[in-house]
């Protein structure tokens, strides 16, 4: 009988052949005699290239990416939950990082991170991670490789050697604490200065007693 996972990652591969099939824009996939991948919209001459999917190119680093790699970002885009003095969150930081894979990663330093973290995942161990709506708790690098070869992503790094993450930010924004009413003073409570006195109401004609509202 198949196991939760097993039809996770069954349905995750059918979503991205799916994506593949219906994409608009045709570009081609071809590895070269040293292993090297390369993308270009123009079939090769020598018709070795396999079509690949590709999404519209935006603005922004998007757009540097490689084709494979944009498509599946867009789609099954990772985040990263992670904390300080946490070895295993380094080690996942590190294969996707050494895998090529753009992610956004979220600091759990606080209780209000914490308590953020218990709802997004169930839980409170790290590292965690979600690849598209997948989760991921704890560190196995094969379990994560399985994740992210179903959602499209490939194999070994194709990013741009200039390309970098965003840096990390935590789960919960930092909120900056309403501003304090001043200390009153020793010996008895604040009291309110008091109000300048009104300009003298000038005289006229027609308001002999100067009279304002």
């Amino acid at each position: 009988m198949p196991t939760f996972r097993t039809a996770a990652l069954a349905a995750l591969y059918a979503a991205t052949a799916l994506a593949a099939a219906t994409a608009q824009a045709q570009v081609y996939r071809s590895v070269g005699p040293d292993g090297k991948v390369t993308f270009t919209d123009r079939p090769p001459v020598d018709g070795k290239a396999t079509p690949a999917a590709t999404l519209p190119l935006g603005g922004g680093a998007a757009a540097n990416l490689p084709a494979e790699v944009r498509r599946a970002a867009g789609q099954y885009p990772v985040t990263l939950y992670s904390s300080s003095d946490c070895g295993p969150c380094d080690q996942a930081r590190a294969m996707l990082q050494r895998r090529g894979i753009p992610f956004s990663e979220k600091t759990i330093n606080t209780p209000q991170d914490a308590a953020a973290l218990q709802r997004v995942s169930g839980g409170n161990s790290l590292p965690f991670a979600t690849i598209g709506g997948q989760h991921l708790n704890g560190f196995a690098e094969g379990e994560w490789s399985q994740f992210l070869d179903a959602a499209g992503y490939p194999k070994t790094s194709q990013l741009p050697a200039s390309y970098r993450n965003p840096p990390a930010t935590p789960l919960v924004a930092v909120q900056l604490p309403p501003p304090q009413a001043p200390a009153a003073p020793q010996g008895g409570s604040a009291q309110a200065a008091p109000a300048p006195a009104p300009a003298p109401a000038e005289s006229t004609g027609s308001n002999p007693a100067g009279i304002r509202f």
